[in-house]
């Protein structure tokens, strides 16, 4: 599986897709703007892109989902307890950052904890992380765990938000630490690392007894 990251849109979201190389098979995770970026290198490798993966429904994860649909016919997956930040994202996108983004489509699936799909010969598991918000989703995938808002690099997503909440962020970082402590995590926005090294040094981590 190779992984290609983009840093896209004015909060600077990192948008990953993964793609087999001899089925060509595709997914993007967490499309937040410059869907003509994404499209393009979808092209140019001659991409199937089966799956829009939205790890969260805040406006920046989800800014292109429409344009990068509408272009490919990839299903849209997202978590069932997200789907009313997905929908009132544009509204809070102009309230609260002077951001216009148009209505993105209804997900095609509302994805479960626990529920896989296959693409090529590796097989991605979603594993229910709110906190951030209450339908945050990570996604692993070949000793990799997409994190979404949920876990940074020496931080993690704020929970002031609505539907945030620092108790189920905290869970959350306690079923992310019974992954292999050499798992790549490679976050919604800064740089990628691993979970043994947030374990031991991330501050959010230290809180959990």
């Amino acid at each position: 599986m190779k992984i290609k990251k983009f840093e896209i849109g004015p909060l600077f979201v990192n948008c990953y897709i993964l793609y087999d190389e001899d089925t060509k098979e595709a997914v993007i995770i967490d499309p937040g703007d410059e869907p003509d970026l994404i499209l393009d290198f979808i092209k140019e490798e001659g991409l199937t892109v089966k799956y829009i993966i939205c790890t969260h429904g805040h406006f920046d994860h989800i800014g292109a989902v429409k344009e990068i649909k509408d272009d490919t016919g990839a299903k849209v997956l997202l978590h069932e307890k997200d789907t009313e930040i997905y929908r009132n994202s544009p509204q809070v996108a102009e309230q609260f950052f002077g951001i216009e983004i148009e209505p993105q489509p209804e997900p095609d699936e509302l994805i479960e904890d626990g529920k896989t799909i296959t693409i090529g010969k590796s097989q991605l598991k979603f594993i229910h992380t709110p906190g951030h918000s209450p339908g945050s989703m990570s996604i692993y995938i070949d000793g990799y765990i997409f994190t979404g808002d949920t876990l940074f690099a020496g931080s993690v997503g704020r929970t002031d938000l609505a539907g945030g909440s620092m108790k189920d962020l905290l869970n959350s970082l306690k079923k992310l630490a019974s992954l292999p402590e050499e798992t790549v995590v490679m976050p919604g926005h800064g740089p990628k690392t691993k979970i043994g090294y947030e374990i031991k040094t991330n501050p959010f981590y230290h809180e959990i007894v």
